[in-house]
C-alpha cells in the first residue's frame, strides 16, 4: 500500500496524525492479539480434553453396546441454553445448561440398567453439545486472532514505516525548498548590493 501524499506542510501534519494513530493503536492491537491467542490456545485444550472423556466413556461402555439396540427412547433435548461471553472484543458462546426430557417408563417392566442408561446417555449428550459450542467459539477466537495479527502487522511492518519514510521525505524537500530559497535571498541580495556599489 503506497501512502498518497503531497510535498508541502498540511499533508506532512496530516501524515504525522495517522501515524500517531497507528502507533498509539499498536500496543493495543498486540494486547489483544495475545490475549486471543491465549483464548485459542485454552479453548484447543478444553476440545481436546472433552474429546478424549467422550473416547474414554464409550470405551469404558464398549461391553455395553450389545445391549443399547433394547434402549427404548426415553431421552430427547427438550432445550439448550447458551449464553455470550466476550473475550477481548469477540462474543463467543459457552454452554448454560442441557435441559433433557424423560419419557417415564417403568423399573418393574424393564431392565433395570435403563435407569443407568438414561444417565450415561444424558453424559454424554452433554459432553458431545458442549464440544460443539466450544467448536464453535474456537472457531470465532481462531478468526478474530487471525485477523487482528494481520492488523498488526500491517501497522507494525508496512503502514508505519511508510509513514515514517513519507513524513522524512516531506521534510527533507520542505528543508531543500528552504535552503534554495535561502540562497536564492543570498544571490539576489549580493547581486543588489553589486548594482548599488557600482
Amino acid at each position: 500500500m503506497a501512502i498518497k501524499f503531497q510535498y508541502n506542510k498540511t499533508s506532512r501534519q496530516q501524515l504525522i496524525k495517522a501515524l500517531e494513530i497507528r502507533k498509539k493503536a499498536l500496543p493495543t492491537l498486540q494486547a489483544k492479539e495475545a490475549a486471543l491467542r491465549n483464548e485459542v490456545k485454552a479453548v484447543k485444550e478444553a476440545i481436546k480434553k472433552i474429546e478424549s472423556e467422550i473416547q474414554n466413556r464409550l470405551e469404558t461402555l464398549a461391553d455395553l453396546n450389545k445391549f443399547w439396540c433394547e434402549f427404548p427412547d426415553l431421552l430427547t433435548i427438550k432445550e439448550v441454553q447458551v449464553g455470550r461471553k466476550s473475550i477481548a472484543g469477540v462474543k463467543t458462546p459457552f454452554l448454560e445448561k442441557v435441559v433433557f426430557e424423560e419419557k417415564p417408563f417403568s423399573l418393574h417392566a424393564n431392565p433395570n440398567w435403563f435407569k443407568f442408561g438414561v444417565k450415561i446417555l444424558k453424559m454424554l449428550l452433554g459432553l458431545r453439545i458442549e464440544l460443539k459450542i466450544l467448536t464453535e467459539k474456537f472457531s470465532l477466537l481462531d478468526y478474530a486472532r487471525k485477523k487482528t495479527t494481520q492488523k498488526v502487522n500491517l501497522y507494525e511492518k508496512v503502514q508505519i514505516p511508510e509513514y515514517d519514510e513519507a513524513i522524512l521525505k516531506i521534510k527533507r524537500y520542505l528543508e531543500d525548498e528552504e535552503n534554495l530559497a535561502k540562497s536564492s535571498q543570498k544571490i539576489l541580495k549580493a547581486k543588489i548590493e553589486r548594482e548599488a556599489a557600482a
